[in-house]
């Protein structure tokens, strides 16, 4: 059976799709096309209302398009060169948006004291701060112990009208212009629906005056003049906060108020005419207001259901209860949503060629992909409660744990609480264990699940019976999230480090050739430098015989045919040669802020290549470790092939050959990076020297540093076949990996196979 309701079977795996805004706009089925003039909105049958009720579109009759949308002209700038002038180079912004203009279109603003900023302001903080694109915490005194985490801008003085004042200037003068469309203010015993301000912003125009929020009187003023409480907090644009700016002076002298929030609108009503608005092109700001001992869970009012800010919030605790209870309703009008889109998935389908077959499990998901060739098909991991049959040593079984194990035993808590959900009151099932399980990831959807299932089935009457079933279960992909990552540049300078000892020096020559070609024929602004590692015995005999003079003849040549280069080299004697040792070295002579790429002889250097190392690895944050291409034993897969048709795979990007998971000897890092690795393990090996013999500089990076490892196949990394030489004074996992190496690079198993069978073959006769 299937469970004909995927997103019931597995809530906790959609953290994504549940953080949709689902309107009237996401789906053909759920608009109404009318024909001729409609005052209708587009309804939002179950929200009762609650955020956009209208997407009018009007005809523009006379050239007129109505107030405020001066901003959405288009305006030509003619371009003329005077010739009489010096050309200047033209300097490009780092960022599109900053060339372009593009802005920001939320930053929010907390007022907060030094009595409340520990509490209420952490919980605001806490709550929904992470939702905004910019949060700060306004405030007069600065307290001893600022909260961490928390971006506070104290002011000095803790009179509330003078810190109004100073937080609209410090808005204008830092974030104006050029930053920002719209300022939301708040304080900190508001609670503040985050998605819903920012979808209300999101339909606004930035071009025009806005003072919205919940209109008061004044005390004694004018009947039609209202001012924005500050408390269910208010949303100011950007054009407003400008005109406003230079009145803030007079206003600071000449309006006396005790209330902040009256002080401001107050300003904006007498220096530019504007009055505090609840409603402005069909878009309604929401608010409810709290009373005392009002529990939250039990609060479903449509008002407080819909609302953008509840207030007053008196303490944290209340703040952490009124975030669970709007996350569940946003939760459940979620749920409600997706129902609805599948209903009509499921009845539109019918009009499909393919008719309800079309319409694939579960609606509205990708269908699952289809391989067109049998190197596209995803397998299946076969799994019990105890042990999985696909293990990352590629053992045929390994134990259950982790988070496998976690997965696993969520996936059946999920599959047998659905099917009760299902089935009950008639039945009730109970699981007795897990026949068979498999599982699957498919990237055009998610985790696919199939379990078999031994369930005990009750009936009303008490009777039960112990039946096999099978169901199919669905984790879902979402949307996918874009992570920011530091600005990067593709013109750092990369310094290739290249170790090189007696076994490997006949490998050198390859090396250089490809450098040459590839970094310094094409002026790529890398450098090279060689490190000699000499074993105790040569490094005795290095005045009369020096085992890489040859390798030396070989630089000179080199820096005699390019005349401006030089290609230092640093001797080293050790009876280890660990990769940690040789980069303490080289660390000590580089700056701190020197981009490293750790190399072998093997390695074919290019500019593809060089480039992304220099993307891929991002100081203070992330660190890289290619995994590179190579080739299988010529010897075994080219034997009965002529010395041109080899010569011509030879010529190809990716010859056959695989991606070597077992080396972690190329490396790109910044030197700062790893001296500040080295610094955390220097306590370890107080005690234990033979630590430094027993790690590689990957080890070191995963260990003893905060920053991203980033490990992934680099097709423009290929490396020739060859047979390494595996020390075995190296620890035993670094051994080990060696020996896998080279037995896994010797060819593929069918062409293994074919060598073994020839073999034989040649035996019996």
């Amino acid at each position: 059976m299937r469970l004909s309701s995927f997103l019931a079977v597995f809530r906790p795996a959609l953290p994504l799709i549940l953080g949709l805004s689902l309107g009237c706009s996401l789906s053909l089925l759920m608009v109404s096309w009318t024909q001729g003039e409609t005052d209708e909105a587009c309804g939002d049958e179950l929200g009762n209302g609650r955020l956009i009720h209208s997407g009018h579109i009007r005809d523009v009759q006379d050239g007129q398009d109505g107030d405020g949308n001066e901003d959405f002209q288009p305006r030509i700038v003619p371009y003329h060169k005077d010739p009489n002038k010096p050309h200047k180079k033209v300097l490009r912004t780092r960022y599109i948006h900053t060339e372009l203009g593009i802005r920001e279109r939320l930053l929010v603003g907390i007022l907060s004291s030094r009595a409340t900023l520990n509490t209420l302001g952490v919980a605001v903080n806490k709550t929904v701060a992470h939702r905004f694109h910019r949060t700060f915490f306004f405030t007069g005194l600065r307290s001893t112990k600022a909260p961490h985490g928390m971006a506070v801008v104290a002011h000095g003085d803790d009179r509330p009208v003078w810190l109004m004042y100073e937080t609209i200037r410090h808005l204008h003068v830092q974030h104006t212009g050029i930053t920002y469309d719209w300022f939301y203010l708040a304080q900190d015993d508001t609670y503040t629906q985050a998605e819903r301000v920012m979808e209300l912003v999101n339909h606004l125009s930035a071009g025009q005056d806005m003072y919205m929020g919940r209109a008061e009187e004044f005390i004694g003023g004018e009947e039609r003049a209202r001012y924005c409480h500050g408390g269910y907090g208010y949303l100011l644009s950007r054009s407003l906060l400008a005109r406003l700016q230079p009145h803030l002076d007079s206003c600071r002298n000449d309006i006396l108020s005790v209330r902040p929030d009256e002080w401001l609108g107050r300003c904006i009503i007498d220096y530019l005419g504007l009055s505090c608005v609840e409603k402005h092109q069909e878009m309604t700001y929401r608010y409810f207001e709290l009373q005392k001992n009002v529990d939250p869970e039990r609060e479903d009012s449509a008002q407080f259901k819909n609302a953008f800010t509840v207030h007053p919030v008196s303490e944290p605790a209340l703040m952490y209860r009124l975030h669970k209870r709007y996350n569940q309703i946003e939760l459940d009008w979620t749920y409600a949503q997706i129902q609805q889109l599948q209903n009509q998935i499921n009845n539109i389908s019918e009009l499909t060629p393919e008719g309800k077959a079309g319409a694939t499990w579960p609606i509205g998901i990708n269908p699952p992909f289809r391989p067109k060739t049998r190197f596209e098909v995803i397998n299946w991991e076969y799994f019990t409660e105890e042990h999985i049959y696909s293990c990352a040593d590629s053992s045929p079984k390994c134990e259950l744990r982790g988070a496998d194990r976690a997965d696993v035993n969520s996936v059946l808590e999920t599959a047998v609480g659905r099917l009760n959900e299902r089935y009950q009151p008639q039945l009730r099932f109970r699981k007795r264990r897990l026949l068979n399980g498999y599982r699957r990831f498919d990237p055009t959807r998610g985790m696919e699940y199939v379990l078999d299932l031994a369930l005990e089935a009750f009936t009303q009457k008490g009777h039960s019976q112990v039946i096999a079933k099978r169901v199919s279960l669905l984790k879902p992909l979402s949307a996918v999230e874009i992570i920011p990552m530091p600005y990067v540049t593709e013109a750092t300078r990369v310094q290739v480090i290249l170790p090189v000892t007696a076994h490997d020096q006949d490998f050198v020559g390859n090396f250089l050739d490809m450098y040459v070609m590839n970094a310094l024929d094409t002026h790529d602004n890398a450098l090279l430098t060689f490190l000699f590692v000499y074993d105790p015995f040569d490094a005795q005999r290095v005045s009369q015989t020096d085992v890489f003079a040859g390798v030396k003849a070989m630089i000179g040549e080199v820096e005699k045919r390019y005349g401006d280069v030089k290609i230092p080299w640093i001797s080293v004697k050790t009876e280890v040669p660990s990769q940690v040792k040789l980069m303490d070295i080289i660390s000590k002579k580089h700056p701190v802020d020197t981009l490293f790429f750790l190399a072998s002889v093997w390695t074919e250097v290019n500019a593809d290549f060089l480039n992304r190392c220099r993307m891929n690895a991002i100081s203070n944050w992330q660190v890289f470790f290619p995994i590179h291409f190579q080739e299988y034993s010529p010897a075994l897969v080219y034997r009965d092939q002529q010395t041109s048709a080899a010569s011509s795979f030879a010529s190809e990007s990716l010859r056959d050959g695989h991606f070597d998971r077992h080396v972690f000897e190329e490396a790109c890092f910044y030197n700062a990076d790893y001296m500040a690795a080295r610094t955390k393990m220097a306590a370890d090996i107080l005690d234990n020297d033979e630590l430094l013999e027993s790690m590689d500089v990957y080890e070191i990076f995963v260990r003893y540093s905060g920053l991203h490892v980033f490990r992934a196949v680099e097709p423009a990394l290929v490396q020739k076949y060859v047979h390494r030489e595996c020390n075995p004074r190296f620890s035993e996992d670094i051994y080990h990996r060696c020996v896998l190496s080279n037995l896994e690079g010797l060819a593929s198993r069918s062409h293994l196979a074919m060598a073994l069978f020839e073999q034989e073959q040649a035996n019996s006769t």
